[in-house]
């Protein structure tokens, strides 16, 4: 059993078609007058934990994979921590033949930049990442890192400097979006999420949840998130597969909220 309902429960959608799929995931209208959208994308089991024997991957099946790479697609830059990018062993983005026209006609590259969060600068410049990206990487650290890293990181990368001691997110973010990067979308993991829900920057959240209960101490999605207020969020989409559950959610600005995503 697949299918796509809307929060009223009627069927909208075909999930196992990537054009349906585009355009439900679509984003707002808003990123084509230059005001940003940062969505998440997250999996976790049943009782919230966000890994696996210490990954993600073990929660994952063909339906999530499938949105994973739509969501990719669609995006600018995809936002990462350098902790996440460590433990599954990052990528560069690839290009998609499926929305290679799309992308074109939206002025966007071939594949999006991977941005990575990183205040130690810990990172392996001898890979992939780094060495065969379609889109150079950028690397977002504060401005107090050591000098000579810095250095070095910026031989491969575009080195953004946002805040001093801990990385200022909302800095970081800024200078993605001056690069007309307005489709912004974070793949976690839970601190670097829990921080930006924090900073009050996440625009969306979409979630699968796996038919799995795997107990353990893995993380929530968000991890050491000091939220200033509870965040109030509406379901926009739900696609079921197979146990799965993939749900789209918009930070709620209330009754009259002006923003909505294009289907």
């Amino acid at each position: 059993m697949q299918q796509l309902i809307s929060p009223l429960g009627a069927p909208v959608a075909d999930p196992s078609d990537l054009e349906s799929l585009a355009a439900v995931y679509a984003y707002p209208d808003q990123v084509n007058r230059g005001r940003p959208w940062l969505r998440a994308n997250m999996v976790s089991g049943l009782d919230g934990g966000a890994r696996l024997d210490g990954l993600s991957e073990g929660l994952s099946g063909d339906a999530d994979k499938r949105i994973f790479g739509v969501l990719r697609a669609l995006s600018d830059v995809v936002l990462v921590g350098a902790e996440t990018v460590r433990a599954e062993g990052y990528r560069p983005a690839r290009a998609r033949r499926e929305f290679a026209a799309a992308r074109a006609a939206a002025g966007q590259s071939p594949a999006p930049a991977i941005a990575i969060v990183s205040r130690s600068l810990d990172l392996d410049l001898s890979a992939p990442l780094f060495t065969e990206p379609l889109v150079r990487t950028v690397v977002i650290t504060v401005e107090d890192a050591a000098e000579e890293r810095r250095r070095e990181v910026a031989e491969v990368a575009d080195l953004v400097l946002a805040g001093r001691g801990s990385v200022d997110l909302r800095a970081g973010v800024a200078a993605l979006v001056e690069r007309g990067w307005t489709r912004l979308l974070t793949e976690g993991g839970p601190r670097l999420l829990g921080q930006l829900a924090a900073a009050g920057l996440l625009d969306e959240l979409c979630l699968s949840l796996a038919p799995l209960v795997t107990g353990g101490d893995a993380p929530r999605i968000l991890r050491d998130a000091e939220m200033p207020d509870v965040q109030r969020m509406r379901l926009v989409s739900l696609i079921e597969q197979k146990g799965f559950l993939f749900t789209r959610y918009l930070r709620h600005l209330g009754s009259d909220d002006p923003v909505t995503p294009r289907s």
